[in-house]
């Protein structure tokens, strides 16, 4: 969340963000919150006067009693006792009015960064670069969901009888596909300097509400009820909560971690062709790159996540293109955040296929992630980044989209080595 200095001192600059991220009431909301705060302030100036003057009568108490001078001091005794009443109602209006502030500095979304572009929603977002070629099909080329039924790929019915809609079955060589995907983006990061983690795949309430996914999110996750837990949305949630209460020393950043998860949505209100297939799904599998940095570095530590996602798209040999989202296309969170698409050539259309994202300080300030830089006394927020490396289903939809000919399938070379197969054809399980 935003930090009341940042509120506070650049209060016109937040609400020129909000309203570019179109934040409906963004100008009533900060006022808001610097009305609470003000409040808080004043109760805890009054309980910080009445403090101080509880100790000076107090030393007075003892002065009077050596002087025999009972009745002053009971006098100043009743005194006493009325600061404590008081007292005790100004911690109460102070607690409540923390508690408020919270609430309310829950409810305001990171501002983006000035090179954000202007915009509504995803037609203002800005492609910043293109690359690869896009392969000229037949012109009987089939969709991936077509092309997964002729070679027995994936059971898009036996998942809905297992479970329900947007969980599918992978089956014999498409099960094997999956699992080089990520054994590959997982080497990948970790020849990029990742520390490989193997996180939970349910988080508790804490660790939602520190990444930010609660409570704007909670209608898109799936929740344990019984025990209060909720099936992690990605892997950046429970890597990044890693770091929750934590101060660490400036030597120990950047700190770059990834993990494999397989992540879980509801996607409410998901429906018609763009959701067909793999296009979207309740339950998939992706692998996730997390950094923690300093504040003036993270810009850099962002450029390389970018580059790091753009090699993989290469090394796949897949068309593709990064787009800068504008501000009201940006997530709840994000400071700035970079969308990679690949092209599906059978669809005809972009797909998706990561977010890479800087948080700045509003997931830290919320987890209390902080580091002590060299010679402070005082530690300070990190950045917080993190990015999809990448997540599979839209990315096989365009692999096997992409690479169709009349005598199969062919696997991208860089695959190969990991699923042992070059080709899905109708020869082979």
């Amino acid at each position: 969340m935003l930090t009341l200095k940042q509120i506070s001192t650049e209060t016109e600059h937040v609400i020129q963000g909000l309203e570019k991220k179109h934040f409906n009431g963004a100008r009533e909301a900060v006022e808001q919150v610097l009305a609470t705060d003000k409040r808080r302030r004043e109760a805890q100036q009054r309980l910080d006067s009445n403090k101080q003057e509880a100790n000076v009568l107090a030393k007075q108490i003892g002065a009077l009693m050596k002087e025999n001078r009972h009745e002053e001091a009971a006098a100043v005794k009743e005194r006493v006792s009325s600061l404590k009443t008081v007292d005790k109602e100004l911690a109460e209006e102070m607690a409540a009015t923390e508690q408020e502030l919270t609430t309310l500095l829950c409810t305001i979304p990171n501002i983006p960064a000035d090179e954000v572009p202007e915009g509504t929603g995803a037609d203002d977002n800005k492609v910043v670069k293109e690359g690869g070629e896009r392969p000229v099909l037949p012109t009987d080329a089939l969709c991936h969901w077509d092309l997964c039924r002729k070679y027995n790929l994936i059971d898009f019915d036996l998942g809905v009888k297992i479970t329900g809609a947007g969980f599918p079955v992978y089956i014999g060589k498409m099960a094997r596909l999956q699992r080089a995907l990520e054994a590959f983006f997982l080497d990948e990061a970790r020849k990029s300097g990742y520390l490989e983690v193997q996180p939970p795949f349910v988080v508790n309430r804490d660790s939602g509400y520190g990444t930010g996914q609660l409570p704007d999110k909670e209608g898109q996750m799936y929740h344990c009820e019984t025990d209060d837990l909720y099936l992690i949305p990605t892997a950046e949630v429970p890597v990044t909560n890693m770091f929750r209460d934590v101060i660490l020393d400036e030597s120990d950043l950047p700190i770059k971690r990834c993990a494999y998860s397989a992540c879980f949505r509801r996607e409410a209100g998901s429906y018609g062709k763009d959701v067909r297939g793999l296009n979207r799904l309740h339950q998939f599998d992706k692998v996730e790159l997390v950094r923690i940095d300093r504040p003036e570095h993270s810009a850099n530590s962002l450029r390389e996540m970018l580059d790091h996602v753009e090699s993989l798209c290469r090394k796949l040999e897949l068309p593709y293109r990064i787009l800068l989202l504008c501000g009201g296309d940006m997530s709840f969170t994000s400071h700035i955040c970079y969308d990679f698409e690949v092209f599906s050539a059978a669809q005809q259309r972009w797909l998706e296929v990561s977010s890479v994202s800087n948080f700045a300080s509003y997931q830290a300030n919320r987890l209390k992630c902080r580091y002590r830089p060299a010679g402070a006394k005082k530690p300070e927020l990190c950045h917080t980044l993190n990015g999809s490396a990448l997540a599979l289903p839209r990315i096989v939809a365009a692999i096997l989209e992409n690479n169709q000919t009349s005598e199969g399938i062919r696997v991208p070379h860089v695959l190969v080595p990991y699923c042992g197969f070059e080709w899905i054809d109708d020869k082979h399980v």
